[in-house]
């Protein structure tokens, strides 16, 4: 049982290095990781301080980050007076949802620089294949987790 709590608390601390090599905050990674690999159905901020050793500080910035972007979520704790948090079901999606939003900016910037630049230029080739790109990941986007969302449905609703 330890060793596999062992493997846990490592993969979780290599996922969060991952993630603050792809530009998070090393305490963000951290926390959410925790709330990733936790066996528990939700942690207070104590628990997150007392489990990664990090400050309360660290744990609160991290919290303010994880919250607006939906990869965590405030839970109620009944008879408690801290705030609880657990890793949100279907963040992964979520946040690939709101990608779209970018998208429609990369979209609309391409739009934009076309409107301005000389139609034959090597300037409005290169706006035409960003315009093309972002418009096609906007296209497919919103169907791609859709048909994810529904497999994963179907899936959870085979093992019931």
């Amino acid at each position: 049982m330890e060793a596999q709590h062992d493997r846990l608390r490592d993969a979780a601390e290599r996922l969060a290095l991952t993630l603050a090599q792809g530009g998070m905050q090393k305490s963000t990674a951290r926390v959410l990781t925790a709330l990733l690999y936790t066996e528990q159905d939700t942690m207070t901020s104590a628990d997150l301080r007392e489990q990664l050793q990090i400050s309360s500080g660290g744990v609160s910035a991290a919290v303010k980050q994880l919250l607006p972007i939906g990869f965590i979520e405030r839970v109620p704790a009944p008879g408690s007076r801290r705030d609880h948090y657990r890793f949100r079901s279907g963040a992964w999606a979520g946040l690939m949802s709101q990608q779209n939003e970018v998208l429609r900016t990369m979209t609309a910037a391409a739009e934009e620089g076309l409107a301005a630049a000389p139609d034959e230029s090597a300037t409005a080739e290169r706006l035409r294949e960003m315009q093309d790109f972002y418009t096609y990941m906007s296209e497919q986007m919103v169907p791609l987790i859709e048909r994810w969302r529904e497999q994963y449905e179907a899936r959870q609703g085979s093992r019931a």
